[in-house]
């Protein structure tokens, strides 16, 4: 696929969805509202808002990596770590397996699709 061909453009559409949800996650951690501090407990994560403003953080930070096309690889290998680990949390305790627990596989999925999409360097590393 050339470069802004229809494939770049699907990927870049794919890769600005999971962006946007991503950094929606990260501002409600950040700004740590009450309800997400409550519903930590049940997952065994501390209700702190510290806690909720290092994630966010993390988050933005993979986030931003992933947005950039020069650190685009880096970043997705490191949301997919993220996101693995919110997959773990939800598994862990029992969570709605498709509600909740495989909403980190299905933006993983999103990242990565974006990505493949988007980036000859990817297409070219997983062929």
């Amino acid at each position: 696929m050339a470069k802004g061909g229809t494939g770049d453009r699907i990927g870049w559409l794919l890769s600005g969805l999971a962006i946007l949800l991503l950094a929606m996650d990260a501002a409600g951690k950040l700004l740590a509202p009450d309800l997400m501090i409550a519903n930590s407990p049940p997952l065994g994560l501390p209700a702190t808002p510290g806690f909720h403003r290092l994630l966010g953080a993390l988050l933005a930070g993979c986030t931003l990596l992933y947005a950039l096309p020069r650190t685009a690889p880096l970043g997705a290998v490191l949301l997919t770590g993220y996101l693995g680990g919110a997959v773990l949390a939800h598994l862990r305790v029992g969570g709605p397996i498709f509600t909740h627990t495989l909403v980190g596989v299905y933006l993983g999925a999103l990242v990565w699709i974006g990505l493949w999409l988007r980036d000859a360097r990817v297409r070219t590393l997983l062929r």
